[in-house]
């Protein structure tokens, strides 16, 4: 189903290795493509430069909720109805942003979350099937929401929702935030089956079972001081 003025939001850090092929394949969605280049230590912009995407770049290195802010900023700038998030390191399949997008058109929600647990995606490695089980929990006491998936980057909301979640957590407690703002705002939201691959490359960029725990901390002390 194809959709009018959709921007895809794709936060790169040095991923001059898979960026290309990654943008490439967004482009054959006919959607416009919006690459935030957080801070990379190495030349991404070579990477895509003839190609027809958006290029944004933050001077430092912020986080990913931080790339994915200022791509949302952009994108409502330029007037797009629809955003869309997806990972520059090769592990998400183009099959996913339609499917992303398919129920907020029909008008069934305000934002779609991806799920590997509902492709019945059986490629997860042992170790992070257990933490993103056990995150789903911690989700569930602070936010009130619980998933079948956790800290997926897969998403898409129209531009009410965008307009309502404006991310502050600059790295990736940004996927807790997220859920907090979805439940603050009463949107509605669907979770939508995806497929992750996890090639060598994408789990060595993945997020660290440590990062998962820190990232636990940042729940923490948000749920003390809101």
């Amino acid at each position: 189903m194809q959709a009018a003025n959709v921007y895809i939001i794709v936060p790169a850090y040095n991923e001059e290795k898979v960026l290309r092929s990654t943008v490439l394949s967004l482009l054959e969605t006919e959607h416009r493509v919006v690459v935030v280049d957080d801070g990379s230590a190495t030349d991404l912009y070579n990477c895509i430069n003839d190609l027809p995407v958006h290029y944004l770049k933050h001077p430092i290195n912020l986080g990913q909720g931080a790339a994915l802010q200022t791509g949302n900023s952009y994108a409502l700038k330029q007037g797009a109805d629809y955003l869309l998030h997806f990972d520059a390191d090769g592990q998400h399949q183009i099959a996913s942003v339609e499917a992303l997008l398919s129920p907020i058109l029909r008008n069934e929600c305000d934002v779609t979350l991806g799920s590997r647990f509902l492709a019945g995606n059986t490629t997860i490695p042992t170790t992070r099937k257990f933490v993103l089980h056990s995150a789903r929990y911690l989700h569930y006491f602070f936010t009130g929401i619980l998933l079948t998936d956790a800290h997926n980057g897969l998403r898409a909301m129209n531009r009410m929702a965008a307009e309502k979640i404006q991310l502050h957590e600059n790295r990736m407690a940004h996927a807790s935030e997220f859920l907090f703002l979805l439940k603050k705002n009463r949107l509605r939201f669907k979770e939508v089956p995806v497929t992750i691959d996890y090639t060598a490359y994408s789990k060595q960029k993945g997020q660290s079972s440590f990062n998962s725990i820190r990232i636990f901390f940042d729940l923490l002390l948000h749920k003390l001081f809101e």
